[in-house]
């Protein structure tokens, strides 16, 4: 026997099907019919409603297709068994962090500047990249294309002194994809020792995946020999090249002594991560400490994040051949988690010489604003700069004032700096010092910037008239 529904009323521009479907569908949630119960045959329906009976035949369609009826043989449709769902009521979100935008000033750390990036010539290449290699929509290796690979591996050998095959090179979707990936290659439970202070994302990753993070302090050559002897770590995370967020550079002698404790053992490895070695404005860039290794102990850790922009989600990373094996073993069907036509442009940037003119064109921009931030809070007195010559950000010390007070006293100015203490986990933080970082403010604003802070950061008030003009548009 049919079951009574509530007929439905035709309203709007949607097709009458599916306004049938979507009132029979309410019907059945609302038990209406019940469970088991016939609904009207197509023929019947479209002499109560006075539609078509392709209108009814798309209806029972799309619920026989979705579940909410079954149609029984000889006897039509009928509604299908739907269970009661408990909900719970939705938690209040927490707040948003503020945006950016609030600040007249944002010093972060991240930031690049967008005017450096080489928009036409990588739009021409991703264009050429999509339309002249539809190969590249097919699945690629799990490691990366081997072109990309074997363009990386001269590229380092080139400028960095790294010493390696393609094979050796796994490409992903930034660095610390790569290093959660790195992570699951050592037993549950392995102690890791970071740099204090460091990367605090770092020492997340390594808790969030089941290891042991362990404090090793940061002197100026970087991290101390003889507190990661007596650590008990199995993997070593370093930034040799530009330590973050001290911005000191380990030496050769302190690099050999790393690499003399990570070959006393089997199981023990350094984590080079080549954090900003493209940005150096006093010398040359220091070559690899993975070029120094001849034991297979130093897993390299790159991206272009920083040279090119922090969109661009390429980081690669290179594995001793030990590591290599456990990895094949660990991932044997993982799938390289960049598109495939990002690293073709990426390999036609690289084999072109774009690459090497865009570093050069956004070292001189990098090296030009160091200069004139760090000169124009040099003249304001009382503060100190380290950190400087490398890198995209330094250190700012106000002797007088403490921490809270300085990132107080910038941001009732507009202007973001970080502490210090934010990157601290044992060790703690140098006094009276903040983390800022330069990349993302424009040229001509940032002597505005500079005069801002040296007012926030002044010992005493300063007298009328001494603000600094408007910032410059």
């Amino acid at each position: 026997m049919e079951h009574p529904i509530h007929m439905p009323v035709f309203q709007g521009d949607q097709p009458l099907y599916l306004q049938l479907y979507q009132h029979l569908a309410r019907e059945i949630q609302q038990g209406r019919p019940g469970a088991g119960k016939k609904l009207p045959s197509k023929r019947r329906l479209c002499t109560m409603l006075g539609v078509s009976m392709s209108t009814v035949e798309g209806a029972y369609s799309l619920l026989l297709a979705e579940g909410y009826v079954r149609s029984l043989p000889r006897s039509g449709y009928v509604a299908a068994q739907l269970h009661d769902v408990q909900t719970q009521p939705v938690p209040d979100l927490p707040p948003a962090p503020p945006p950016s935008s609030q600040w007249l000033y944002d010093c972060s750390t991240s930031a690049v500047d967008t005017t450096a990036f080489p928009f036409s010539s990588w739009a021409r290449i991703n264009k050429d990249a999509v339309y002249q290699n539809p190969g590249l929509l097919q699945p690629g290796h799990p490691q990366g294309d081997e072109p990309l690979r074997v363009a990386l591996a001269g590229l380092l050998a080139q400028y960095r002194g790294v010493c390696c095959s393609p094979e050796q090179i796994v490409v992903g979707a930034g660095a610390d994809y790569l290093l959660s990936l790195l992570l699951q290659l050592f037993p549950l439970g392995s102690t890791v020792a970071l740099e204090d202070p460091g990367y605090p994302t770092a020492w997340s990753a390594v808790e969030r995946h089941g290891h042991r993070p362990v404090s090793v302090p940061v002197d100026q050559d970087g991290m101390n020999p003889q507190a990661l002897e007596q650590s008990g770590a199995t993997l070593a995370y370093v930034t040799p090249s530009h330590q973050f967020p001290l911005g000191v550079t380990m030496p050769v002698e302190r690099r050999s002594r790393l690499l003399r404790w990570a070959g006393q053992a089997p199981d023990r490895y350094l984590l080079e991560d080549d954090y900003d070695s493209e940005f150096r404005y006093a010398s040359r860039p220091i070559p690899a400490l993975q070029g120094l290794d001849h034991g297979g102990k130093v897993i390299y850790l790159g991206t272009f994040s920083r040279s090119i922009a922090p969109a661009i989600r390429v980081a690669y990373l290179i594995l001793p051949p030990q590591l290599l094996a456990r990895y094949r073993q660990v991932f044997p069907q993982s799938a390289c988690t960049v598109s495939r036509f990002e690293q073709e442009t990426l390999r036609q940037f690289l084999v072109q010489g774009l690459y090497s003119r865009h570093l050069r064109r956004s070292g001189n921009l990098y090296r030009r604003k160091c200069l004139i931030f760090t000169q124009a809070l040099e003249s304001c007195g009382n503060l100190a700069l380290t950190g400087q010559n490398a890198g995209l950000h330094f250190l700012l010390t106000a002797p007088h004032l403490t921490e809270p007070e300085m990132v107080e006293r910038t941001a009732e100015r507009g202007i973001c700096v970080y502490p210090l203490s934010r990157y601290c986990h044992q060790v703690p933080p140098p006094p009276s010092t903040v983390v800022v970082g330069y990349a993302g403010l424009p040229v001509q604003q940032l002597e505005h910037c500079a005069a801002l802070l040296g007012l926030a950061l002044a010992p005493i008030t300063p007298p009328p008239g001494s603000e600094p003009p408007d910032a410059p548009p």
